[in-house]
């Protein structure tokens, strides 16, 4: 294993709720990365964001960890759960509140 995927992995262990895209929380750098921003905000629990922009080999070492090509990527308790498209199909099953629940010992 990379140090990358080694640093990736333990980013991923380290907070329950994990964005990887473009920019900062306080200025996404892309509209995906502002709407996922977004998308968790409205539900109150901390989450954390890591900008890859500048970093390709990061960027790189996550596209073939999750087998995902864009950004931003999401992980939920250390599971990669993909973009807001398939957050928002998720949310309106009702899955993700009982999913950051249960990530959150609640």
């Amino acid at each position: 294993m990379s140090d990358i995927e080694s640093q990736i992995k333990e980013e991923v262990a380290e907070n329950k709720i994990l964005i990887y895209g473009k920019g900062t929380k306080q200025a996404p750098q892309c509209g995906f990365t502002a709407e996922t921003i977004q998308f968790f905000s409205k539900y109150g629990y901390p989450f954390e964001l890591i900008n890859v922009l500048d970093n390709m080999p990061k960027r790189e070492a996550l596209n073939k960890m999750t087998n995902w090509p864009t950004l931003p990527k999401v992980f939920i308790d250390g599971k990669f759960y993909g973009d807001t498209d398939i957050l928002d199909e998720m949310e309106n099953k009702g899955e993700v509140e009982p999913l950051l629940k249960t990530a959150f010992g609640e």
